[in-house]
Parts: C-alpha cells; sequence; structure tokens
C-alpha cells in the first residue's frame, strides 16, 4: 500500500493544512477533544514558518554562490596575470622568491632521453602472395600493442635470401612504424625466398634499444 502522505513539499503543505483544519472544525465527529489535536496544530504552525522561510534562504544562498563564484573567477584572472608579468622577468626574480610566492619555477634544463632499454618482441605473418605483415610488442607488455614510454617506435629491417643474418651489415633498413603491425610488399623475383626481420625500438631522438629476436617467413609466390 502506498503512503498516503505527499512526499513533495508543496502537496504535503496541502495535505496537512486540510488535514488539520477538517480534524479540528469535527472534533466531535472523530472522538477527539481539542487537547488531543493541540500538538497537530503547533507543529503545523512551525512547519509553516519554516516552509515560508526557505524560499527567501534558497534565494540568498543562489546569490551568495554566484557572487562567490564572480569573486574567485575575477580573483584568479588577476593572480594568473601577475604570475606572467613575475615569469616574464626571468631571472631577474630569483627561484627562491618564486617558491616563497607559491609562483611555479620553470625548469629550463631539459631531461635528456634516455635509449630504450627493451626489445619488441616480433611476429610475421604471410597476409598475401609476396606479402608479409610485421606484428610487435614489447617484452615487458607481449599482451598490449602500447609503446614504451619515450619510444617513437619500432625500427624493422630485413635481409632476402636463403640464410639468416650474422649481423646488421647484411640487413636492410626498411622503416620506422610508430603503430603495429606493418605490410611489407615483396618483388616478384624474391617468390620462394624467405624473409628474415629484424626489430628495435628507437627513441624521439633516433637513439635505438637491444635487437629483438630475429623473425622469419617464407616469402609466397
Amino acid at each position: 500500500m502506498a503512503d498516503f502522505l505527499p512526499q513533495a513539499d508543496p502537496d504535503f503543505n496541502t495535505f496537512t493544512a486540510n488535514f488539520v483544519g477538517y480534524v479540528n472544525s469535527h472534533l466531535a465527529e472523530f472522538g477527539l477533544v481539542a487537547a488531543d489535536l493541540a500538538p497537530l496544530v503547533a507543529a503545523l504552525s512551525a512547519w509553516t514558518t519554516a516552509i515560508a522561510a526557505l524560499g527567501p534562504a534558497v534565494a540568498a544562498a543562489a546569490a551568495a554562490t554566484q557572487a562567490k563564484v564572480s569573486a574567485h573567477d575575477a580573483l584568479e584572472a588577476l593572480v594568473r596575470a601577475l604570475v606572467a608579468v613575475i615569469q616574464a622577468k626571468g631571472a631577474a626574480v630569483t627561484d627562491t622568491s618564486k617558491t616563497a610566492a607559491g609562483v611555479p619555477v620553470v625548469d629550463t634544463i631539459r631531461t635528456p632521453i634516455p635509449p630504450p632499454v627493451t626489445a619488441p618482441i616480433g611476429r610475421v605473418e604471410v597476409t598475401g602472395v609476396r606479402k608479409h605483415t610485421i606484428h610487435f610488442v614489447d617484452e615487458t607488455t607481449p599482451t598490449s600493442k602500447a609503446k614504451p614510454a619515450g619510444v617513437r617506435g619500432a625500427e624493422i629491417w630485413l635481409k632476402i635470401g636463403m640464410t639468416p643474418p650474422a649481423s646488421q651489415d647484411e640487413m636492410d633498413y626498411i622503416t620506422t612504424d610508430t603503430r603495429t603491425p606493418y605490410t611489407y610488399d615483396f618483388e616478384p623475383a624474391d617468390a620462394g625466398k624467405t624473409a628474415y626481420y629484424w626489430l628495435r625500438w628507437v627513441n624521439s631522438k633516433g637513439d635505438p634499444g637491444p635487437w629483438s629476436a630475429m623473425v622469419s617467413a617464407t616469402i609466397t609466390g
């Protein structure tokens, strides 16, 4: 059974005013006396006073909130403007003074980007006639396609022949791919030969990391 008392304030106000007024004018009908209704009459009066004061209080709170927001925005804009002036003075204002005032100290010394320390794991897929697709992930996160921090992409090197390469001198640089996988198309003369791949990460400066294990696949004709 649903609650007979309305939950919304306006409906609750209407209901209680009607209830108290009607019962008060029909006490004998309900088998009541004035003393029975006195606490309810007092509670209704307190409720009526409280609900009447709520509207102005809400309006005042909204106005106070807007005033706070406007004051905050104005103060923030002035602080940022003055901080910009201070920052523009460069070394004329010491870092100690900036720190004491809460002004950010700009780091003018660039942190060097180290060469990659991990290697890619390569996988070759024959995806068509004279076509290979090379997939690569990092050895520390083999289930993710994400590159290591500071890495720009993977260098892919290739040897086409019948024997694996013994050194980098036997390899040809293909590309630096920033997103796995990479697809490579071979010449008709390469059909039947084996493609051997070495991969390594490079950072944004072009510094390389260690080589991957070699991966290979036959070039279909």
